[in-house]
């Protein structure tokens, strides 16, 4: 059964909105996003998300005429039908905006009108363009907004998550991961299934994306007890940024793939300690296996290729049912 969930996409005019939507659903990169112009009052998209839900985003335009509109400004009345039956708002803040106490008072009357049309919304910020500011000031630039941002949603007793991101590394992906999985209504089933098959592949690492935003939407690693048994653990022992560096690769391998009019499936790589795996999960995810290719004790070469694609091959047959 098909679900549609709207999606509020909004901020001031050039925060670069439209450039971010346009690199997570339409494969552009970076340098392709200069060609886009400003978006003329609201564009709809309906993005289809895996195969039984569909993200209905609503694009605002950012000028200052148009917000006008959207929220009662000048005299007239707000537009309910713009605020009502949405499911996340997604708020850009430009990072380097001369005209932020603006900013922050629009955000407010966005979530004024929101309180009264969607209060259960979920609200997600993005300080964007954040490869603008210095390197060592990131830091106390974005905790500076998060705790303005903080204080106008606890105003209309919401909370919004918060994330710095640029266009220009994988902070956007991994911030778009975690807005889209907040959508999915089966994620703790995902997420608990793969924790089961990966008994049966005993990877250092598998990982789901959603095939056509390379967004990750699950993932679970493992490694053994003393005694020999696996053991599923946290990822704090890892890179707390790869996902995003992953979607990042892969979306510039598929644009690679788009410019040799070939399409992109699968691929296999073998490291010096591990070897990698992506393939075709269902029609709309891919799974990434990472697997050891060195023996813990003797440091020889395993070979376990057709082991993991005969997995790969369960896992479809188990995930197809639940997608």
């Amino acid at each position: 059964m098909s679900m549609s969930k709207k999606v509020l996409l909004m901020g001031r005019s050039c925060s670069g909105k439209s450039s971010m939507r346009s690199m997570i659903f339409s494969n552009y990169n970076p340098f392709e996003t200069r060609m886009l112009g400003p978006t003329i009052d609201i564009e709809h998209s309906n993005l289809k998300f895996l195969s039984s839900m569909t993200l209905n985003l609503w694009d605002c335009g950012g000028q200052t005429g148009f917000m006008e509109n959207y929220l009662g400004g000048n005299g007239g009345k707000e537009n309910p039908n713009v605020f009502k039956k949405t499911e996340v708002l997604i708020y850009v803040f430009d990072v380097e905006s001369r005209e932020l106490n603006a900013d922050i008072d629009t955000f407010r009357r966005v979530l004024k009108n929101l309180a009264k049309y969607s209060p259960d919304v979920t609200i997600f910020t993005l300080v964007h363009k954040m490869d603008l500011v210095q390197a060592p000031k990131r830091k106390d630039v974005f905790d500076v907004m998060c705790g303005r941002v903080d204080a106008v949603a606890s105003s209309f007793n919401m909370s919004a998550v918060c994330f710095p991101t640029s266009i220009w590394d994988e902070s956007l992906y991994k911030a778009w991961s975690k807005i889209v999985c907040s959508l999915i209504p089966n994620l703790k089933k995902f997420q608990e299934t793969l924790e089961k098959l990966n008994t049966v592949f005993e990877a250092k690492e598998i990982i789901l994306l959603e095939k056509t935003t390379a967004l990750v939407i699950a993932s679970t690693t493992m490694e053994r007890n003393s005694d020999g048994t696996p053991r599923i653990y946290g990822r704090k022992k890892l890179d707390k940024e790869r996902f995003g560096k992953i979607s990042t690769l892969i979306k510039t391998h598929k644009q690679c793939c788009n410019k040799l009019r070939t399409n992109f499936t699968s691929y296999v790589v073998h490291g010096p300690t591990t070897s990698t795996y992506i393939d075709v999960l269902t029609p709309t995810v891919y799974i990434m296996v990472v697997k050891s290719s060195r023996d813990d004790e003797t440091g020889a070469y395993i070979d376990e290729q057709a082991i993991v694609m005969d997995n790969i091959e369960y896992a479809k047959k188990v995930f197809q049912k639940i997608i």
